[in-house]
This record gives C-alpha cells, structure tokens and sequence, in this order.
C-alpha cells in the first residue's frame, strides 16, 4: 500500500454536488493557495490546508513526498467524446478541404468517412490496436486520464466487434480510465443510401444484440442529422440500445436544427453532443432533464464554422461538458489544454467554466462522476501539475501543452 504527499500546490477543484454543476453553478470552483494532497492506494485519503494536511502525518507512513513548488493541481481532464480509434489519418483530405473542395466531392471520390472506414476494414486488429494506442498515450500526455472511445468505422457488425476488442484492450493495456461507446449508427453505408431503413434493421436487430452480448460497450451513440439518421430512426436505435442494456447517447443538431436535442431529453440520453444548431426550446428541456451537452470547440475550429453557444446553455442551466472529438476527419487533435483554451477563447466561458466543463461535468457524462471529475477524499488520485499557479494558465500560455506531470491513481505515468 503507497502513501504519497504532495504538497505546496495551488489546488483547484470543481465543488462537491450531486448534480452535474450547470447555471450559477457551472463555473463553482474551490481552491486552496497552499495545500496539500495525501494519497493512499490509489484513492485521495486527506486534501486542504497544507498545515492540516500535514499536521496528523505521523498516522501515515509516507512513502512518497513531493513538493509541487508552488504549482498548480487540478484534477485530471475527461474527454468525454472521441473518435481515437481508427487506423489512418486523412492529411489529404484536410488539404483539400481547406482548399475549398466541398466535403461532398471529397466523399464521392472516395474519401471523407468512407475512407476511414475502408481503413478500419482493412487493418489487421493489431494494426488498429498500435495506431489507437500510440493517440490514446498522446492524448494521456496532454493530461486526459479518462477518456471515452467510440466505435462507428466499422458499419457492420464483424468490424465493429473487432474494433470493440482493441478499443477494450486499450482499456486493459493502459493506465487511462476508459469509458466504450458503440456507434454503428455513425453513418449510412454506401449501398444502404437508398435503403437506410434497412440498414437501420440490421442495427436493431444484429448489431445491437451483437454488441450487448459481447459486453465492452456501455453507452450506444448515434448521429442524428440530415442525410445520416433521421429523427426517428434515431429513436428506435436508441431505445433498441436501451432495450438491450446499452446507455444512450447522442450527436443532436450539428448542422441542422433536426430535433435531436428534443430527442436527447425525451429519452433522457446521458449526453447530447455538438448541439451548434439546437433551439432553444430543445435545449431548456435537456436542462430539465439533466442531460449533458458535450460541446467540441476543436471540430468548430477545425471546421471554420461557428461554436457552439455556451453562453446560452449555461444561462439556461444546460451543464455543459467540454471534449476533443478526435477523430482522423473533422478534428484530429488529442489536446484537452488546446480544447480548453478555445472555450476560454472563442466560446465565452469562463475559466472557472472551462475547469468544471472538462472534468467533473465530463465525468458526469460518462457516468464516472463518482470516482473521477474533483479532486475529493475517497475518489481516484487523478490529476495533473500544471506550469502555472491557476487554470488560467491553460488559456493564457497558446499553443503548448502546460501540463508538467500526469498523475494517474497517485502514480506518475506522464
């Protein structure tokens, strides 16, 4: 049993509830100028005042002592949204992209997600394995120390599974926390286009059953939006999920104000995300529903296209969680520090917000808000030292990573 004391750190934290923190709430953030964590088996035993900290340390055999030298401590990020998972990257696509070709050309000649997905299919699963992981320890890197995964570039059932395999020894093989989401409803296959129903039934009817049985996956997402699965069909894929044991989720209103938010709160999904188009209507019943939206800063950025309204959503008591999106089309980055400087940026949240988005609420959103998210006693030693004495720091020093240490469990694996 380790016991380990980190002291003289500047220590934020999203405030205690039992709630995930939205409205007045969403920025509540306690800090310490001078504190102390103690550590023991992985869990946080004592945190506070470094003197009191301190003061009944001969009850403990400290095996560890660091001295943080006036850094600051946070808890570490949850991204609660990515795509990390797949076998090559689309650097050509992005050229051409930002060239100007529409992202239907790209797609008729072969590219956008049907390249991905071609990529997937072809990789050997140890392939997929090796390119996930060398992403996943990045994205730890950067001071992610839970991370959801998602399927979705497999689009039948056989490659699906096999992507489910290396996404859950991803899970095994790492010292990341690793939340599995399975999303064979993130496109349309090519020769169900004019049939999606159909392939709608294979999900329901195969896929889902499939997924359940072998019993990685937790949550089940779709993409709900114009020309991909329509409101309805959204719903029976949902509740097919639900029927078989798989949490809802759901990409609601990304370009087109489809309902999908509306969806979100009927369903009481545990997460809407994107939401860039959602009314305002749909997003006052995600608040009375709790549902937590996943806002993805980078794809905006990486798109050139507007943000989400962060604002608004806080002002209507939406708890707002912040991830990456990585994925290897429309926003291939594993930054959590760059995802939080953007919301600071170009999303008008505070910093405070930005610290509550990217950890506790993200928890909440992978339903880990009970061993992850705030650093509090009993919850999992999960956190990073920053070269800073604030989150600020996250938005003010652009375009590098201020994360000096990862620790994951009161262990250092960064």
């Amino acid at each position: 049993m380790i016991t380990s004391l980190f002291r003289n750190a500047a220590i934020y934290t999203p405030a205690s509830s039992q709630t995930p923190l939205s409205g007045d709430n969403q920025g509540k953030v306690d800090s310490i100028a001078r504190g102390a964590l103690l550590c023991r088996n992985g869990l946080i035993e004592k945190i506070g005042e470094e003197h009191a900290v301190i003061k009944d340390l001969s009850l403990y055999d400290v095996d560890i002592e660091i001295d943080c030298e006036g850094c600051c401590l946070i808890p570490g990020f949850v991204d609660p949204h990515t795509h990390i998972c797949f076998a090559a990257r689309r650097e050509r696509e992005f050229s051409q992209r930002i060239a100007g070709t529409p992202y239907l050309d790209i797609l008729r000649a072969g590219g956008g997600i049907l390249s991905s997905v071609r990529a997937v299919k072809e990789a050997s699963e140890e392939e997929l394995f090796q390119t996930t992981l060398e992403n996943v320890l990045s994205a730890l890197s950067f001071g992610t120390t839970t991370i959801e995964i998602k399927s979705g570039y497999g689009l039948d059932t056989e490659t699906e599974l096999k992507m489910l395999r290396v996404i859950d020894r991803i899970r095994r093989e790492t010292p990341l926390d690793v939340a599995i989401t399975f999303m064979g409803a993130h496109a349309v296959p090519q020769k169900y286009k004019e049939n999606p129903d159909t392939f709608v039934s294979i999900l329901t009817d195969e896929m889902i059953p499939a997924v359940a049985k072998q019993g990685f996956a937790r949550f089940c997402d779709v993409f709900c939006e114009d020309g991909v699965f329509t409101l309805q069909q959204s719903r029976k894929i949902l509740q097919s999920a639900q029927k078989h044991g798989l949490k809802p989720r759901i990409h609601a209103d990304e370009v087109y104000d489809t309902g999908g938010a509306g969806l979100a709160a009927e369903l009481q999904t545990v997460s809407a995300e994107h939401l860039l188009a959602a009314s305002e209507r749909n997003l006052k019943a995600m608040a009375e529903a709790k549902v937590i939206a996943n806002l993805l800063p980078a794809t905006a950025y990486s798109l050139r296209k507007p943000y989400a309204p962060a604002r608004r959503m806080i002002e209507l008591n939406v708890p707002v969680a912040l991830a990456t999106d990585c994925n290897p089309g429309s926003c291939f980055t594993e930054s959590m520090p760059f995802v939080f400087g953007l919301a600071v940026m170009n999303m008008n949240m505070t910093v405070q917000e930005a610290l509550v988005a990217s950890t506790i609420n993200a928890a909440w959103a992978l339903e880990r808000q009970h061993s992850v998210g705030s650093l509090e006693v009993g919850k999992q030693a999960d956190f990073l030292l920053l070269d800073g004495d604030s989150p600020a720091i996250l938005a003010y020093h652009a375009g590098v990573s201020p994360v000096v240490s990862v620790y994951k469990k009161g262990v250092l694996v960064a």
